[in-house]
């Protein structure tokens, strides 16, 4: 049962990576031939929402930050609370290396970025970029490696990164919040105090947690927090309880029901219309730019250094073990395939530099293209050599 639920997702986030690279690619193509103009009128259409006097009026590009993703945050919400009541992490056995590792895959790459940009008050803002993993690519890189791949490395990684995304929920509640609406704010915390009692009075019905979820996004998107931790805080309400003759939970089946609609379609949009980079301008001093060069090490080097050197230190001082039928050069090459943080790094990104001037937003992309590459080629070519090693040691 686990194991067939694990090969799906596997699958579903291996053929999304693949979509997310080639709407990377299409991006910068469009960005970067005489389409450019097409391509950034249609980021700048303005698309609005009007209720009597509540209005919503924002470009395309912000309705897939701010509208699509929270969609896409909500999946991740619903994804934590499954595994907490019933996956990986209600097991607290299996749960300490993953968390250590996500800690030090959250931590030495904020700090390396930090070293590099320290002075600069508007590059200081970016410090979480190159703190994000992007599960899909991640998992898209493994599925070129077949079946060869332990069954244990993958739930590792996957327990991994959704402690990843987590924290990355928290740094954004708490560090990348705007001037506050307290009326927006009362609002929302009344739609939060609904989602509780429906959830304590047994609600199972789905319809109502999805119009009061609508209703609390709307809210937190005037309040001045971002609007897509309100997809997160509604997943937490959604019920891990069956309908009466149904085989799955009301959470598992939305889970399952909306998964696909975000790796085929919300999450290669949000790439197609965030990854566009002009290159007319991009010379070596592009790459050596602090912000740039502070992404692209902080993905590369430091969750390298933060996700093995963690995990080496607990396991060597007797708190954890290695995850059954994975070697030491097995788990460094999954530590360098974290290092990819692609989507949720831009996402960050579009929220650290929204203020800092489209020179920053240049940068950061920049980075966050260059430190994912280096580290899913360098993922998979360590995981290759690891996998032909232990093939010829056991012959």
């Amino acid at each position: 049962m686990v194991i067939g639920k694990l090969k799906e997702f596997l699958r579903l986030e291996a053929s999304s990576g693949i979509l997310l690279l080639l709407a990377a690619v299409l991006a910068m193509a469009a960005e970067n031939s005489p389409l450019d103009v097409w391509y950034d009128s249609l980021l700048e259409i303005p698309v609005a929402i009007q209720f009597a006097e509540f209005k919503i009026a924002k470009p395309l590009l912000l309705w897939v930050n701010d509208g699509l993703m929270a969609i896409f945050f909500f999946l991740i919400g619903l994804e934590i609370k499954r595994e907490f009541l019933a996956g990986e992490l209600s097991e607290p056995s299996r749960v300490g290396l993953p968390v250590v590792a996500a800690i030090g895959g959250m931590a030495v790459p904020a700090t390396i970025y930090s070293v590099i940009n320290w002075g600069d008050p508007v590059a200081m803002k970016g410090w979480a970029i190159p703190s994000a993993t992007d599960i899909a690519f991640t998992l898209g890189v493994l599925a070129l490696l077949g079946s060869r791949i332990p069954q244990t490395l993958k739930l590792f990684l996957m327990t991994l990164a959704i402690i990843d995304d987590l924290g990355a929920i928290i740094i954004i509640a708490l560090f990348y919040t705007a001037d506050l609406s307290v009326a927006s704010l009362l609002l929302a915390i009344i739609c939060i105090l609904v989602l509780i009692v429906m959830n304590r009075k047994g609600v199972l019905a789905l319809a109502p947690y999805m119009l009061v979820g609508f209703v609390m996004w709307a809210a937190v998107l005037k309040s001045g927090v971002h609007a897509t931790l309100a997809g997160v805080v509604t997943a937490f309400f959604i019920p891990y309880k069956k309908q009466p003759g149904e085989r799955y939970t009301q959470l598992e089946k939305l889970e399952h029901d909306i998964h696909p609609s975000v790796a085929y379609g919300i999450l290669p949009l949000f790439a197609f219309a965030n990854a566009g980079i002009p290159f007319d301008d991009i010379s070596i001093d592009s790459f050596l730019h602090p912000v740039s060069l502070g992404i692209a090490a902080g993905l590369f080097i430091g969750n390298q250094l933060g996700i093995f050197g963690f995990c080496w230190m607990m396991i060597k001082l007797g708190f954890a073990q290695l995850p059954q039928g994975v070697s030491w050069m097995q788990l460094y090459g999954v530590a360098l395939l974290c290092g990819i943080g692609f989507t949720m790094s831009l996402f960050v990104g579009s929220l650290a530099f929204e203020q800092g001037g489209p020179d920053y937003a240049i940068d950061d992309r920049l980075g966050i293209l260059l430190g994912s590459l280096l580290s899913g080629v360098a993922g998979y070519v360590v995981l290759r050599f690891a996998i032909s090693k232990d093939m010829n040691n056991s012959n």
